[in-house]
């Protein structure tokens, strides 16, 4: 291809591509909320209430903008905006109850600001219920931008359509994988390493349950991978490092694996303990 056709190719595509927000566009609006909600977060600060609440009609005003340039329905935009400030308070009380499960379960945490200010976990945690309240809004586009950005930032990626309750706690957070239809329950506890995933990646099942349910008080240790839209981890089960499962567990069971001492080639067998 010459040079000229090469440009005219390029430009072609420039110019009938749709117009959309950047991906720094969009982590700039993501960071604003959290530096409204969370002192020290950034370097922000405000000197009276009202600073704050010209902030948090920009969140608004700023996210309408975004989504029209995403091309989405002006009025719709506008209304998705405002739900999504309608939604401050209750994403607020959620994300201080995420903060208060990283602090009360890591030994290592001292103080509650040091989980928001410093924590890999906490971060993917807040992208994930900002990016999975826009999915429910029928936004695709910029809830995706939202999970990638953290994602490069934390190391874990979390579709935003997977439904997440409250207390949610990831320690290290390096190499978590959560699947878009992974519903996991209250008061979870996930290390670094563990993958939520499909049995299956094709296409014919975009619309289908394709990943785990994890019940409440469930905790998986780093590296578990745990496949399938019909696997459920029955509530208060503990999952060992490395454990590999594709099929259900009932409540308070413990599967973790255990060398072999018979066959002398260390070999590893699934033990399944049930008190």
């Amino acid at each position: 291809m010459s040079s000229k056709a090469f440009i005219d190719t390029l430009w072609e595509e420039h110019n009938s591509a749709a117009k959309c927000a950047s991906p720094e566009d969009v982590a700039a609006w993501f960071n604003l909320v959290i530096a409204v909600l969370f002192p020290g977060v950034s370097s922000r600060s405000f000197d009276s209430k009202a600073e704050i609440e010209i902030e948090i009609n920009n969140i608004e005003n700023q996210l309408s903008h975004l989504l029209k340039c995403n091309a989405y329905d002006c009025n719709a935009a506008e209304e998705v905006a405002q739900a999504f400030n309608n939604y401050l308070p209750k994403l607020k009380e959620m994300l201080d109850k995420d903060a208060q499960a990283l602090l009360d379960g890591d030994p290592a945490a001292k103080v509650k600001n040091e989980v928001v200010r410093s924590y890999p976990g906490f971060y993917a945690t807040a992208a994930h219920r900002v990016a999975h309240f826009l999915w429910q809004k029928n936004v695709s586009l910029i809830p995706r931008m939202i999970s990638e950005y953290a994602h490069t930032r934390t190391g874990v990626d979390i579709h935003p359509g997977a439904t997440i309750g409250e207390y949610f706690f990831i320690d290290h957070g390096t190499g978590v994988v959560v699947g878009e239809t992974s519903v996991i329950g209250n008061h979870v506890k996930i290390y670094q390493g563990v993958t939520l995933g499909a049995l299956s990646v094709e296409k014919k099942m975009s619309n289908e349950k394709r990943h785990p349910t994890v019940e409440d008080n469930v905790v998986i240790y780093a590296g578990a991978t745990i496949l399938g839209g019909e696997t459920t981890i029955g509530a208060g089960s503990v999952i060992g490092g490395n454990v590999w499962l594709t099929r259900s567990v009932p409540a308070e069971s413990k599967i973790y694996y255990k060398a072999s001492m018979t066959d002398g080639d260390g070999a590893a067998d699934t033990i399944v303990y049930k008190p």
